[in-house]
Order: structure tokens, then C-alpha cells, then sequence
């Protein structure tokens, strides 16, 4: 069960995800305008807040960009009807951890955010260190040495993933379940294709690669040192 802050001012649709967040097991506090929505969301304490895009006050993105300069980590997924690609790339330069647009299923509202609950909040979880490997995974920067090398927020979450389970092997099934969550049309070719982002932008010329394929059963974080 999770606690969860619903900020939409779409009167019918607010009510109808209530019931059925509810009907699940979770607590659900509602705010209808942007203000409210952030007040709540800086003074509370939830597991993961949703906001929408387009609200009475303030916009769920200005809401997003002030509750992290406040430095509030509490996950946050932003509902949306608009379709543009530049609109997503907003949500995540603000300060949100995921995006779904508008009309979406309840069952897969609920994925997202199970998927951002459990990867928690960001509060207090400072710089990950592995070897000379160092991650903010706040700011969703790595650090190998003295450079720094930004990272999406995919790649965060995947670096992430993998130094927290210490050496443990993961398989391409639990990391698109803790970085996309349980979706439908999930594809684990995804895992490859990040692997080999962090790999592009992490690994040193003449030393084994950061994240070991493990043939067979997925992969691992290796001490770079």
C-alpha cells in the first residue's frame, strides 16, 4: 500500500483514479490547482506524488522544479495530454521521474508508480561509490576520476540498479521491472541498449568494461577500480 498525492484539476477524472487507487488499498490525497498541489507535496509525506501538467496556480512542471530545488525527493510521475517529444524532455529536465500521457489505463498508472516507490526517495540516499565510480543520483550525474558525465535519467536509474545490488547479478527481467516497471510490451533488448550507453560513457580505453555481461543470466557491476 502506498501513500499517494493526486494533483489533477480535472474534476471527474481525479475522482474516478481516487476510487480506483483506493479500491486497491492505497491512501490517496487529491488537490485540484498547482499551489495546493505543491504545498502538500513539500509539507507531506508521500511515496510518490502525480501531478498534471496543465493547472490552475502553478503548472505541475513549475511545482516539479520547485519541490526539487527544495530539495523534496519524493518520486514524482506527470500526467499530460500533450504528445510532443520536447514535453517529456521538460518533465525530466524539472525534476520528474517519469511521464504518461493522457488517456492511460489505471492498471498501468499504477504500475509507474509501483515502479518509482520502489526505488524510494531520493532523500538522504547521497553519492552511490563503487571503486572510482561515483554516482548523484539526484542530480543524475556519474563521476569517474575528476569528469563528470551527465546521465539521463534511464541510465541513472539503470547505474543505479546496479551498484545497489553489490556485485549480485541482475537479470534483464528484474532490471526493466525496476527501471521501466511492469508494463505491458516489455523489452528487455532495452537493457542491451542502455548497457551499452552507460558502457560508452563510463568504461576506460585499455580497462574491462564497467557493467559485466553475465551469459545467460544478465548482468553485474564490477569494482572499475
Amino acid at each position: 500500500m502506498a501513500r499517494i498525492l493526486l494533483v489533477e484539476d480535472e474534476i471527474p477524472l481525479a475522482r474516478t483514479l481516487t476510487r480506483g487507487m483506493q479500491e486497491r488499498g492505497h491512501q490517496v490525497e487529491v488537490a485540484h490547482d498547482g499551489h495546493t498541489g505543491y504545498r502538500l507535496a513539500k509539507d507531506g509525506s508521500f511515496d510518490v506524488i502525480v501531478f498534471d501538467v496543465m493547472l490552475p496556480g502553478i503548472s505541475g512542471l513549475e511545482a516539479c522544479r520547485r519541490l526539487r530545488a527544495a530539495q523534496v525527493g519524493t518520486p514524482i510521475l506527470v500526467l499530460t495530454a500533450r504528445i510532443l517529444e520536447s514535453d517529456e524532455t521538460d518533465a525530466l529536465d524539472m525534476g520528474a521521474d517519469d511521464y504518461l500521457r493522457k488517456p492511460f489505463s489505471l492498471d498501468v498508472l499504477l504500475a509507474r508508480c509501483r515502479a518509482l516507490t520502489r526505488r524510494g526517495s531520493r532523500e538522504g540516499w547521497g553519492e552511490l561509490v563503487v571503486g572510482d565510480l561515483a554516482l548523484d543520483p539526484v542530480r543524475r550525474v556519474a563521476r569517474r576520476g575528476h569528469e563528470e558525465v551527465p546521465l539521463s535519467r534511464r541510465e541513472a536509474a539503470l547505474l543505479e540498479y546496479l551498484m545497489r545490488a553489490k556485485g549480485e547479478i541482475r537479470s534483464k527481467e528484474e532490471i526493466v521491472d525496476h527501471v521501466w516497471g511492469r508494463v505491458e510490451n516489455r523489452d528487455t533488448n532495452l537493457v542491451e541498449v542502455y548497457v551499452g550507453y552507460l558502457r560508452k560513457k563510463l568504461d576506460v580505453p585499455e580497462r574491462p568494461s564497467l557493467v559485466r555481461t553475465v551469459r545467460g543470466h544478465g548482468y553485474e557491476l564490477r569494482d572499475p577500480g
